[in-house]
């Protein structure tokens, strides 16, 4: 006996034996057992769908001669047994008239079909007309099927079948009842491959029939003539290898292997997985296409999760993988990557394109790229004891010491004249660890390039002997303003929650107050969801080396490490070195977070404007001349900077 291919040999023979479709499925099986049947059915649907199937299913529903329980023995059951059955299974059943209206276009072939419409069934109960790739009927055959299929006898049914309904004409699709088909998912196809497999008796792999699932395109009898292809090629076999070989597509594998070296900002890695990609001699075009689509998926993945799709078998993976990327990076990599698209046409080769835009990816993130083993980070490290920027973590950059200031730095001469003579303030002795720290400092400067603010240019002495923890406001006592009015007593140190009404000099007692990070919020220069994190943030404590700040709760979602550090690593450059620690918890009473105060001076600024309106001499006239009437939201006032 000749082999039957996967496709005919599992082709449903009921309706219960249908995978998908429920919705057309369920409409029909009701019609059946009520016996409200139509006389036209219309079923649509992109290839291998199941629209052949379903008509051969109602077919034999309208012609098993085994009985039902509906009108005239007609049941939504078929016994599949009955010389009924068996024939149209078979496909030799005299009463169902099967034509290829591709192959049968002229007018003539359609009235030749008609002239047989008014004899009675010779086999079965109804002659049913199943009428393939209906659409490519000519004009002419519309016209001569519209009014029989209008007014067919009472044994007569249509089953129309085509692939593209838009060119039908609505005088046929009125006299219808239509049904459209639904793409196959990939995981409903991937459940079906599992079924069959193990009921051939075929070993296969999960992964291999997601290939499969994918390169279907939502077609299930496409789906079943791949793994025929598959079981061939692999010898018995359909395992992944073989099939992504067989397929010639991209193995997901690989693209998710160049995401995580994107989440690792590894670009040593990226190249090396392009070069991997490159062995397979894949279409570079084709790698930056799956990869926004991975970068789609991973952005529903962080923003809805419950909404991530499993079309590749890769749901849990592309989970873990969300929490490794700020949601910042993927819509910069996504947008990156279709730009990158549009610019391989211009590129020298597409591999370069390729690797151009990954490392684009990676240069263009706000945080930057981690530098590669630069002097000044081990001198820094060796030195202060302090870690470098790219250490991932939130410990802050070691403060600029006395030593160091003493050893002739240039931000020390910038400070100069707004104090004594240097030679009052170096008068003192150099401490014992000057001598090895300087050369290290001299050598390269740490990262600050802006002058330390006034509360950390203290005199050297004190700072290097002053014990650890100790209350600093004698150093700054020592320094140049200090010795403007020596006579008086030191200031006491300012509170670490000072109210917006009572606001404290910025950096008072070497502390940094709530009040001076209202201040300085608009110059510290952040952006994104970071600029958003800060805004809603109040300072709750400061001791020197650990500065506390406080998040409502109603937005922790916010809170990442990520833009705790960027807000760390702004406050840095700006002369407040600290370690950052972001807690949640309610914020105090009338205090302020920089949002708050950003829209209480928008609203002032509103104010006054539309009061300034107001008073306007040539706005009055136009109220009491005709009427005007100013509407105060569509007043804008001068833009002056925003706290969020």
């Amino acid at each position: 006996m000749s082999y039957q291919v996967l496709a005919r040999k599992w082709r449903p023979r009921t309706f219960h034996e249908l995978v998908g479709q429920e919705h057309v499925q369920r409409a029909l099986v009701n019609a059946l057992d009520q016996g409200r049947l139509h006389h036209a059915y219309l079923f649509t649907g992109t290839r291998g769908v199941g629209k052949t199937t379903l008509a051969r299913i109602l077919a034999k529903c309208l012609n098993c001669t085994a009985g039902g329980q509906g009108d005239e023995g007609v049941t939504s059951t078929p016994c599949g047994q009955c010389p009924s059955c068996v024939a149209i299974d078979e496909g030799r059943f005299v009463d169902l008239i099967e034509v290829d209206a591709a192959s049968r276009t002229k007018v003539e072939d359609t009235r030749e079909l008609l002239d047989n419409v008014q004899y009675a069934p010779t086999q079965g109960r109804y002659k049913v007309y199943l009428i393939d790739e209906v659409h490519m009927l000519s004009t002419s055959s519309f016209n001569a099927l519209l009014k029989t299929l209008e007014e067919p006898p009472p044994h007569v049914k249509f089953l129309l079948a085509t692939t593209d309904p838009q060119k039908l004409p609505a005088t046929v699709l009125s006299r219808c009842l239509q049904f459209t088909l639904k793409h196959m998912p990939p995981e409903r196809i991937v459940e079906h491959l599992a079924k069959v497999l193990g009921a051939e008796g075929v070993p296969f792999e999960e992964s291999a029939l997601w290939l499969l699932g994918r390169a279907a395109e939502g077609s299930m009898r496409d789906a079943m003539s791949l793994t025929d292809q598959a079981i061939a090629f692999g010898q018995g076999r359909v395992e992944h290898g073989d099939v992504a070989a067989m397929l010639g597509t991209l193995d997901q594998r690989q693209v998710l292997s160049l995401v995580e070296a994107l989440a690792e900002v590894d670009a040593a890695r990226v190249l090396a997985e392009v070069a991997a990609l490159a062995e397979r001699g894949p279409d570079f075009g084709g790698v930056l296409d799956e990869l926004t689509g991975v970068l789609h998926r991973l952005a529903i993945a962080q923003m809805v999760p419950d909404a991530l799709d499993n079309g590749h078998g890769d749901r849990d993976a592309l989970l873990a993988l969300a929490g490794r990327l700020t949601a910042e990076d993927v819509q910069l990599y996504y947008q990156i990557g279709i730009q990158g698209r549009s610019d391989m046409e211009h590129a020298p080769d597409l591999r370069t394109a390729l690797e151009m835009t990954l490392l684009r990816m990676l240069a263009f993130r706000p945080q930057g790229v981690p530098a590669p083993a630069k002097t000044p980070l081990p001198l820094r490290g060796a030195g202060e004891g302090g870690a470098g920027p790219g250490a991932g973590t939130v410990a802050p950059p070691a403060a600029p010491s006395a030593p160091a200031q003493a050893s002739g730095r240039p931000e020390v001469e910038r400070q100069a004249p707004a104090v004594e003579p240097p030679a009052a303030a170096r008068s003192p002795e150099p401490p014992p660890p000057a001598a090895p720290v300087s050369p290290a400092a001299a050598e390269a400067p740490p990262l600050p390039q802006e002058p330390p603010p006034p509360w950390e240019e203290a005199a050297p002495a004190p700072s290097v002997h002053a014990p650890k923890g100790a209350p600093a406001p004698e150093p700054f006592q020592e320094a140049g303003p200090a010795a403007e009015s020596s006579a008086e007593p030191p200031p006491e140190p300012a509170q670490a929650e000072p109210s917006p009404e009572t606001p404290s000099e910025p950096g008072m007692a070497g502390l940094f107050g709530h009040a001076d990070w209202l201040a300085c919020f608009e110059s510290l220069g952040l952006g994104g969801l970071t600029r958003n994190l800060a805004a809603n943030c109040v300072v709750e404590h400061d001791d020197g080396q650990v500065l506390r700040l406080r998040l409502d709760p109603a937005l922790s979602a916010m809170r990442a490490e990520i833009h705790i550090e960027r807000t760390r690593q702004a406050l840095a450059e700006h002369g407040v070195v600290r370690r950052l620690v972001v807690e949640e918890g309610p914020l105090p009473e009338r205090v302020e977070t920089p949002r708050q105060q950003a829209e209480r001076l928008a609203a002032e600024r509103h104010a006054e404007a539309v009061a300034a309106l107001r008073r306007d001499p040539n706005v009055q006239k136009l109220e009491q001349a005709f009427g005007a009437r100013l509407i105060e939201s569509t007043v804008k006032p001068a833009e002056t900077g925003a706290g969020s």
